[in-house]
């Protein structure tokens, strides 16, 4: 079975390698009691329920929410048509609104503590 490290090094382009980083250290930070772990065949965050995932493009790391649909999106940066599930395009670190991806964060695990 591949570990998140072993994902990352082989799915994730060199030049986003730290946009990973960054949604690593983000999500243990807001979310500390979620395993990161890998489910359906991507890095996911999990604690009583599934809160995120990443999953590499060729042009960004998309960060996905389960319940993003039920979210609060003050800062607009939500995105999909899922039922249940939204998500944010991080292209660069640089470019990342660290303000809106915490308040997400804060979010998801706000929703599952309520579960």
């Amino acid at each position: 079975m591949r570990t998140v490290d072993e994902f990352i090094r082989d799915k994730v382009r060199p030049e986003l390698l730290d946009v990973a980083a960054l949604v690593r250290s983000l999500m243990a930070e807001g979310a500390p009691n979620a395993r990161e772990m890998m489910s359906h065949g991507l890095p996911m965050w999990i604690d009583r329920s599934t809160l995120a995932w990443i999953s590499p493009t060729k042009n960004d790391i998309t960060f996905s929410f389960a319940f993003g649909v039920d979210f609060e999106d003050r800062f607009g940066l939500l995105k999909g048509e899922a039922k249940n599930a939204r998500f944010v395009k991080i292209r660069s670190v640089d470019l990342a609104d660290l303000q809106a991806l915490r308040y997400y964060i804060d979010q998801a695990v706000q929703r599952d503590t309520r579960w």
